[in-house]
């Protein structure tokens, strides 16, 4: 058979393709992982997203410099694609959408429960592997059995934070702040029932997100003369000026935000220490000298200090369970196998400590990361050491 220059051509063009095919993989055989991040990169609760997309490009660096994840034998390359879903449904959809067209396979985020329900069905579709950290009643099921929870909802810590600050400021009645979408209704109602249940008395009161005159709603609930105000899961800038204005209508109780960290982003946008008064709020890791390890690494690694939130020491371990079930399952395609491996691992982390798998009682489902966490308190106006309560079981 004759050999034209056609052939020869032809020839190359196809190992130029299986060249390709095989480089996408990485150089010199290495396969590639793509994490998608999916969280809110802007507005006033971008403080959260920034603390996920940082844990997660942190974890993937560690993956790298350690050579954690190998397929076959092969080294594989983790990198991270990040897309603002803006805390709403329709940008978690559209994320999810993105990242399952860019053939990911694993997603981290989202943060807040309008993203994630936008984001969950999509996920399914794909098949793609979820590590989320919403507080709605149907965040994680076992009609998602891809979507794990990066940590414990208000089911899981409320009672005991409840305790502390009943103990400390001794109030018998609250009103609870929220936003009136998924991320506020789905958690100020659970977190007022484990407020009856330690004998106060909780109303709940809810906002048009996006708001930044809070003057009707400070009324409103002074108007009904509570003796603490829990700003539940209001994102950090509303808590912020929530707490400045409702300090300055006269508002003289404790005021707590059971719905996740910022202490200090709300305490500047408030005003300081000194406006905060009496504060009580949920910490999701303590940030002892093991924890604090992870920022020194991170700014090593990435050349910048960690993000501000401590969201970002939680999202660590949770990215680094996920990392490691893929490492355990040898594969970067098959989601149920990693889902399996994940649901198999220990809970415990180098610089975090040790967990449990937690989210039958509420959930239906154990794919709920459980960790120590903390109770900060800022009293009289000076800042308290955070109190380290054990991980959260059986909720």
């Amino acid at each position: 058979m004759k050999i034209t220059r056609r052939d020869f051509v032809m020839a190359g063009a196809a190992m130029a393709a299986l060249s390709t095919f095989a480089g996408s993989a990485g150089a010199a055989g290495t396969q590639e992982l793509k994490i998608g991040v999916v969280g809110v990169l802007s507005g006033p609760a971008a403080q959260w997203g920034l603390a996920l997309k940082g844990a997660v490009e942190f974890v993937a660096a560690e993956a790298n410099r350690d050579d954690l994840i190998k397929i076959d034998g092969a080294p594989c390359q983790v990198s991270v694609v990040a897309i603002d879903s803006k805390y709403t449904a329709e940008g978690g959809a559209a994320a999810a959408n993105a990242l399952a067209g860019q053939g990911v396979k694993f997603i981290i985020g989202a943060i807040g429960s309008p993203e994630l329900t936008g984001l969950k069905p999509i996920a399914k579709r794909n098949s793609m592997l979820v590590l989320a950290s919403s507080y709605a009643k149907d965040a994680i099921g076992a009609q998602w059995p891809l979507v794990f929870h990066v940590g414990p909802g208000p089911s899981g810590w409320a009672d005991p934070i409840i305790k502390i600050a009943k103990q400390k400021f001794g109030m018998k009645s609250v009103v609870l702040v929220a936003p009136n979408d998924q991320g506020g209704t789905d958690i100020a109602p659970v977190e007022a029932e484990a407020y009856k249940k330690n004998g106060i008395a909780a109303t709940e009161e809810y906002y048009q997100r996006g708001t930044t005159n809070f003057a009707p709603l400070v009324t409103r609930i002074m108007n009904q003369k509570p003796e603490a105000v829990d700003l539940a899961s209001s994102p950090t800038g509303d808590a912020g000026i929530l707490v400045k204005q409702l300090r300055q209508a006269g508002f003289e109780g404790p005021i707590g935000r059971l719905g996740g960290p910022g202490y200090s982003e709300i305490s500047r946008v408030a005003g300081g220490d000194p406006v905060l008064k009496n504060f009580y709020w949920y910490e999701p890791i303590v940030v002892d000298e093991k924890a604090q390890m992870i920022a020194e690494d991170y700014k090593k690694m990435m050349g910048a200090d960690r993000p501000e939130s401590n969201l970002f020491f939680q999202w660590v371990s949770g990215v680094r369970m996920v990392l490691k079930a893929i490492a355990k399952a040898g594969t970067v395609t098959d989601t149920e196998k990693v889902a399996e491996a994940l649901r198999s691992l220990p809970v415990t982390d180098p610089n975090i400590g040790t967990g449990h798998w937690i989210g039958k009682e509420f959930f239906g489902v154990n794919q709920e990361l459980s960790f120590p966490f903390g109770v900060g308190l800022v009293t009289d106006g000076q800042l308290q050491p955070i109190t380290r309560v054990e991980a959260a079981t059986g909720k």
